[in-house]
């Protein structure tokens, strides 16, 4: 894949947030640093700062994973799912992903016009460990379009982007798609922004992200 600035974020997503993060943890050999909660969604987050592999720019995209899962300190009323798929994983894996194009509200627009379902544009929040309010927005389905291989789009605005913080660096040597539907996912994955992205015609539909860590190249 080609790795671009416009790259935001993967979503690795656990179905025991805290079982998940020391699982991963134990594999890397890097401890993801809390990220915050997400009020009234019921889930939290950890973070890692990924670093593409090769990049020589300065300076460099601001990306990051994100570990996704139920927060055990809320509560959620019946019949209200988490979001992203969180309640459908029975093991960790990676979900969908983020890309933060120039002109947020110009690419809905295209989007909408060639026809590509992105969902809608929602305001969301949650504060740092430290107690700031983080504030963005993003496109969300009901149904993770293309299994989650077309990405949601985001914009953090006014608010600094979660890997500006002091987090542990991980190397993003590659990230594969494979869809049995490759052809009609390209041209989705053009009109949001991420036209540099390779995929793959397979069986099934599948995310792959070949990491460098201190324990050598893991691939989840």
């Amino acid at each position: 894949m080609a790795i671009t600035t416009a790259f935001d974020h993967l979503v690795y997503v656990v179905p025991d947030l805290a079982a998940g993060v020391e699982q991963f943890a134990q594999t890397t050999g890097v401890q993801p640093v809390y990220g915050g909660a997400h009020v009234g969604k019921g889930t939290a987050n950890y973070l890692v700062r990924l670093q593409p592999a090769g990049w020589e720019e300065t300076p460099r995209p601001l990306t990051y994973l994100e570990i996704l899962g139920p927060d055990p300190e809320q509560d959620l009323d019946d019949g209200v799912e988490r979001p992203l798929g969180v309640d459908d994983v029975d093991a960790p894996r990676l979900q969908t992903w983020a890309i933060h194009p120039d002109g947020f509200d110009a690419v809905l627009q295209r989007a909408e016009a060639e026809g590509v379902d992105f969902g809608e544009a929602r305001d969301m929040s949650r504060r740092t460990p430290e107690g700031d309010l983080l504030e963005w927005r993003l496109t969300t389905r009901g149904a993770l379009p293309f299994h989650g291989l077309q990405p949601f789009l985001i914009d953090w605005g006014d608010s600094p982007h979660p890997a500006s913080r002091d987090l542990p660096v991980l190397t993003l040597e590659s990230l594969t798609l494979t869809h049995p539907d490759a052809t009609g996912l390209r041209p989705h994955l053009g009109v949001l922004g991420a036209s540099g992205t390779e995929v793959e015609e397979g069986p099934a539909p599948a995310m792959h992200a070949r990491l460098g860590t201190p324990n050598g190249t893991v691939t989840i």
